[in-house]
């Protein structure tokens, strides 16, 4: 497992006693060819018999056996994005003769995400089919499949597909979703159609294998039954999503401890939980965040990645009660894409964070010898667009790897100066989490 403490106090020992032996060799050489040297002043010197003027490249170990430094064998990079949600005003502009093009949607962060070897996104709204009446927005999100297409072509991989919006089409459309994202060859976690399969998955990526899973807050109920966004869900449907009740915490804990026990079983070098929690509109994490945080870095979970606030909140390193395990936290990516705009949103959010969002991206190492380790964690800021386009209104999600990034997506006038307030929000929302991620990690540090 990717213990970031102790990984990272091996990797130091190993670059120590290399360097170490390096600079003894170097030393020790320097002072015999020093004195051979300065002797060959003095007296006439034979080259010494058998020897062969070669040193040795490697280590031996106290049983007197070489012993070499573990390769790498895989480095893998996974890209994380959050809330993908499609509002009424969305479905609008999206219209055309045929159907629904939500192709601007992605165009701009296509080649970052394509380039990942694991892409992975929060899916807020469901695929109910027209059998579910018509399509809509909020509050109940029924969405056409096309939207499924242009997440496949943007590069996604695997969808999240638990959260408080997972059953708005009922059971019927909780299923019906599963089954679009199977059929376009999309992989999904935190909701089933069959309460026979696992609450997880262990996701092979280029040799190392993520062990993912994803849970979804609960309404207060009672016991033995779930309320979802304030609908009692159906005795069936208790089994197929994965959610937890703040009043019933333990229960998730329990839940969760066996999930990772399974996915170590199944092999997995590295746990990530998504967490879809919190409160709406919140700028920061709440306690009952930081402590179902901390009880899962207790329990071994490398990466924590949060959703459900339509804000971004802030970044946190934690450390495990009594031991040195280390747990990367993001408590919220934000909105990847909504028409949760500043000026509708009174008295909500009227500040403009739900306009922004993140990329999140986390590099992955793996050695011969198993050890797999965390050696980078980055977050580029996004920034949703709205323009005048289709048939209404289109958008587009803007990565903004600096703060003039806009400008390379040809923005100017107010939307760029948008995407530059939107990049200030995040980088003032993250930049002291996310830095201390990236100095413990030894890796780039985004905002200087």
């Amino acid at each position: 497992m990717a213990d970031h403490s102790r990984k990272e106090l091996i990797r130091r020992r190993r670059i120590f006693i290399a360097t170490y032996f390096l600079v003894f060799v170097a030393v020790a050489a320097g002072i015999y060819f020093g004195v051979k040297a300065i002797a060959g002043l003095f007296f006439k010197t034979t080259p010494e018999s058998g020897a062969s003027g070669t040193e040795s490249s490697s280590v031996s170990g106290d049983n007197g056996t070489k012993s070499k430094e573990p390769k790498l064998i895989s480095s893998i990079t996974v890209v994380n994005t959050g809330d993908i949600m499609v509002h009424s005003t969305q479905l609008d502009g999206a219209k055309t003769s045929s159907g629904y093009d939500f192709s601007d949607f992605f165009k701009y962060i296509k080649s970052p995400v394509s380039k990942a070897d694991l892409a992975i996104a929060n899916l807020e709204v469901t695929f109910g089919g027209t059998e579910s009446g018509s399509y809509k927005g909020y509050p109940a999100f029924n969405t056409p499949d096309s939207l499924a297409d242009v997440i496949k072509d943007a590069g996604f991989d695997l969808m999240l597909t638990t959260n408080n919006h997972c059953y708005d089409t009922g059971l019927f459309g909780l299923k019906r979703t599963v089954s679009v994202l199977k059929d376009k060859g999309l992989s999904y976690v935190g909701t089933k159609q069959d309460a026979a399969e696992k609450d997880y998955l262990v996701k092979k990526v280029s040799g190392v294998k993520l062990g993912i899973t994803a849970y979804t807050y609960e309404n207060k109920c009672d016991p033995g039954r779930k309320s979802i966004n304030g609908n009692v869900i159906s005795t069936e449907a208790n089994g197929l999503i994965n959610s937890f009740n703040y009043d019933r915490i333990n229960e998730f804990y329990t839940a969760a401890e066996k999930n990772i026990k399974e996915m170590k079983k199944d092999g997995a070098d590295l746990i990530i939980f998504y967490m879809h929690w919190g409160e709406e509109y919140q700028l920061k994490e709440n306690v009952h965040q930081d402590a179902i945080a901390q009880k899962l870095c207790d329990l071994g979970v490398d990466i924590i990645i949060g959703s459900h606030p339509h804000v971004i909140q802030p970044m946190a390193l934690l450390t495990a009660s009594g031991g040195d395990h280390k747990t990367i936290c993001a408590y919220s990516m934000g909105n990847a894409i909504s028409n949760q705009r500043q000026e509708i949103m009174h008295p909500e959010c009227t500040t403009g964070h739900t306009e922004d969002g993140m990329l999140i991206y986390f590099t992955v190492d793996k050695y011969s010898d198993g050890e797999t380790v965390i050696t980078s964690f980055d977050a580029v800021p996004t920034w949703v667009n709205k323009y005048k386009g289709g048939s209404g209104y289109l958008y587009s999600i803007i990565p903004l790897d600096t703060r003039d990034g806009g400008a390379e997506c040809g923005l100017s006038g107010t939307p760029l100066e948008k995407s530059q307030r939107s990049y200030d929000r995040t980088k003032a929302t993250v930049g002291e989490g996310l830095t201390e991620i990236q100095r413990f990690l030894g890796c780039k540090i985004r905002f200087q």
